[in-house]
């Protein structure tokens, strides 16, 4: 596995690494789903001359011209153990989306006791948003669902909705798409399709590795860590 670290690696980033791999290593448990969840703008873009008419079996060509139809922002989370997903496309990114969007996932996890849900450190991705977006009760009730554990900073490797979104991005986002209701359909049926066939990730970097292939941030932050080099 490669390990993308940009910037500095402290305390702070390997506490939380470690906790977001900790919850990686746990069994499935129905009671405490872990769900990484994070967003993803897609900018809408439409030709501005039509492509040639080709034969089958051709490779489809584009004029270099385009128009920009704006964006949209594609909301998206994975139960790793089960392949589980959910999605929608919002116009905005905002606290309102988010945390219409956090109502929908505790739907699909009624009785769950917590959500233990894997995040980045957005400024719109915590529990504030239900009480801008909800009233009192709905926003504390909706926030007691939840429990967040947040990646680090330049620590988006860790989050492992990455991958889903990476997989999106080949099967369906790497072209022109003009319309948000195009992008909406085909990606929340292709999104459909993965969770129903069930398609897991497993994530197999664990504490233990961190501290083997990371061993001189962790001997920077605390000189008796470098006996995890030899492990």
């Amino acid at each position: 596995m490669k390990i993308w670290c940009i910037g500095v690696i402290n305390a702070v980033f390997l506490a939380c690494m470690e906790n977001i791999l900790k919850l990686y290593s746990l069994p499935y448990d129905p009671e405490y789903p872990i769900i990484s969840f994070d967003e993803r703008p897609c900018f809408l873009i439409g030709d501005k001359v039509k492509g040639l008419e080709l034969k089958a079996g051709q490779v489809k060509k584009q004029h270099y011209e385009y128009e920009k139809n704006g964006s949209c922002n594609l909301l998206a989370a994975i139960e790793p153990l089960t392949g589980k997903r959910i999605a929608k496309v919002y116009d905005q990114r905002r606290k309102i989306e988010y945390a219409e969007f956090m109502q929908i996932v505790a739907s699909h996890f009624p009785n769950a006791k917590k959500i233990r849900m894997i995040q980045d450190n957005l400024n719109t991705h915590n529990a504030s948003s239900f009480y801008e977006r909800f009233n009192a009760q709905t926003a504390f009730e909706l926030s007691q669902r939840f429990e967040f554990h947040y990646t680090p900073k330049k620590g988006s490797w860790l989050n492992v909705i990455e991958t889903e979104f990476s997989a999106l991005a080949r099967l369906c986002l790497n072209r022109r798409i003009p319309s948000k209701e195009i992008l909406e359909t085909e990606v929340l049926a292709l999104v459909k399709e993965r969770s129903e066939k069930g398609i897991k990730i497993t994530w197999r970097f664990s504490i233990t590795e961190a501290r083997r292939k990371l061993n001189r941030h962790y001997t920077k932050v605390n000189n008796e860590n470098k006996k995890y080099d030899k492990i």
